[in-house]
């Protein structure tokens, strides 16, 4: 049973925070569009971020933010423009939101995080932010969690947010999370757009050591169309308004605070693949055998992200086949004789060898899954083992349905 329990709230569960969203009029449709996320005190800040060589100027400033000064107080996230491959003026605009934000607040711009999300290639509308600014602060509560979520959203068809709390000797701890993304997933970091928040006292290199890690099982295992973003950010504030004392060595107090944001992570990773543009169902693969957990991990992604597997899945077709071919060119090595592979509770291919099964019954599991979309019932469920190793990795992903293209290929248009 897991030490912790869900309550409401989001990013503002925890002590010491208050959040916001607001239409400022970035987003054609007029819809929420711009987010704050700020900390009554300084808070020990971490950040994973994009690998890819195209950058949003976010990134960038967010990474320098933090190289200069693990600590921080907010994030002001866009919604509409990526604000990426944008240039120097692009850079020019990053800087300009966060003296703006912090004049707003009366605190140092050194001490604002930020993060876009939108179409490459297009800046942040200033005029539209400049405006929105003083009205999304007057507007930041204790209850703005919801409204903050809402307003990171671009083609989502969902908000996506959870929190949860434990204790640590007599006192409460407690941590949210909020993140965005359907399209465009496959993270070589973290995701789309995700911020963490905690009231637990930390140092910044425990922190950051601990959302590495919850990253590494949680996001960096999640793809919908195999296509990483240039804004992909990962921001996790701890500002220890819980008043319990300050964690500062590993230990077993250092590994429950990182197994509930392993936690947290791994719901939203799980949220944001079951939310994939166009899908129906959310995909779970689980690789077992493997020499290592980095081993089974890297199976599971390239069975999770395979187009033909994904394209199977939406059209509920048990093609085992597919399965066997992914594992096979995950770039891992097993002997094929040990290949195991099960839907569900349908069991496919052992000793390397296809069985007999009941394909419509195994067609119809996988159908019923789709006709559970966004509930805990929606899960199609792999599970692939390929010897006798101790590693054990999952992955989440999605079906590849109709939808998906076309919601793609008008994007701009």
């Amino acid at each position: 049973m897991a030490e912790w329990q869900e309550i409401s709230g989001g990013v503002t569960a925890p002590r010491g925070y208050r959040a916001a969203g607001i239409a400022a009029g970035l987003k054609p449709s007029g819809a929420p569009d711009l987010a704050l996320i700020v900390s009554e005190g300084d808070a020990i800040a971490a950040g994973v971020f994009t690998t890819s060589q195209v950058r949003a100027a976010c990134v960038d400033y967010c990474r320098q933010r933090l190289q200069a000064k693990a600590s921080a107080r907010a994030i002001l996230c866009n919604a509409g423009q990526a604000n990426a491959a944008t240039g120097e003026q692009g850079w020019l605009d990053a800087i300009e939101s966060a003296m703006l934000l912090a004049q707003e607040l009366n605190i140092a711009s050194d001490t604002i995080l930020l993060a876009s999300t939108g179409v490459i290639g297009q800046r942040i509308k200033m005029d539209g932010l400049r405006a929105g600014i003083p009205n999304l602060v007057a507007a930041a509560s204790t209850d703005g969690g919801d409204a903050a979520a809402k307003a990171i959203c671009t083609t989502d068809l969902v908000p996506k947010s959870i929190a949860f709390e434990t204790q640590f000797g007599d006192r409460t701890v407690r941590m949210g999370g909020m993140c965005k993304g359907s399209g465009m997933i496959h993270p070589n970091m973290a995701t789309l757009l995700a911020f963490i928040t905690c009231d637990a006292a930390v140092s910044s290199h425990l922190w950051h050591d601990m959302l590495s890690r919850a990253a590494d099982k949680s996001f960096n295992q999640i793809t919908v169309d195999g296509d990483t973003s240039t804004n992909d950010t990962l921001i996790a504030f701890a500002n220890g308004q819980s008043r319990t004392p300050a964690i500062t060595e590993p230990g077993a107090e250092a590994d429950k605070l990182e197994a509930m944001l392993t936690a947290i992570c791994q719901y939203l990773a799980k949220a944001i693949a079951r939310d994939g543009e166009g899908a129906t169902c959310l995909v779970e693969v689980q690789v077992s055998g493997a020499k290592d957990e980095a081993a089974a991990r890297q199976i599971a992604k390239t069975i999770v992200g395979s187009s033909l597997v994904k394209s199977a899945i939406f059209g509920r077709d048990p093609n085992w086949g597919r399965i066997a071919a992914a594992a096979g060119r995950a770039g891992v090595p097993f002997e094929q004789e040990d290949l195991r592979i099960q839907l569900g509770d349908f069991l496919l291919m052992e000793n390397g060898q296809p069985l007999p099964f009941d394909r419509a019954a195994a067609s119809n599991y996988m159908k019923q899954a789709a006709a559970g979309a966004y509930l805990k019932e929606d899960t199609v469920l792999i599970s692939v083992n390929v010897g006798n190793g101790a590693g054990f990795g999952t992955a989440w992903g999605c079906d590849l349905s109709y939808d998906y293209v076309k919601i793609n290929a008008e994007y701009t248009t």
